[in-house]
């Protein structure tokens, strides 16, 4: 896994379904946010950041990249995958067991988040105010 830091962000390159990446991109992004809103919001934010970087590294057969940024507005947490099929939040059945609710969970804590094309793959992201009880 690549890496690069700096004091108001971070930026990933995460192997190929590695999913050691998941630990290691949250310990590094809780380190991005250790002046950063409440210990609180931090949790949701790496819960959140877990769920992205899980999703884009089962559901693909590709690397991707992890980018946070803090900045005036808040947290803005980005994750980039190189397939084109659009992930959409499920609700919870009892079929799936622990599978499907990683975006519904990031539709629920988020104060923003979305999809956003490229022309080749996509980067799901969210974003979290800090001061948002």
């Amino acid at each position: 896994m690549k890496s690069q830091a700096s004091a108001d962000r971070l930026r990933r390159t995460l192997g190929r379904a590695d999913l050691r990446a998941v630990p290691e991109s949250r310990r590094a992004l809780r380190e991005l946010l250790r002046h950063w809103g409440t210990p609180e919001r931090s949790a949701v934010a790496e819960l959140l950041t877990s769920e992205l970087v899980t999703n884009a590294l089962v559901h693909t057969d590709y690397e991707a990249v992890l980018t946070a940024t803090v900045g005036p507005r808040g947290l803005r947490v980005e994750v980039r995958d190189f397939v084109a099929h659009e992930p959409r939040p499920r609700p919870r059945s009892t079929e799936e067991g622990t599978h499907g609710r990683g975006l519904v969970l990031v539709e629920s804590l988020a104060d923003e988040w979305g999809v956003r094309r490229h022309r080749v793959g996509k980067s799901v992201w969210f974003e979290l105010d800090a001061k948002a009880a």
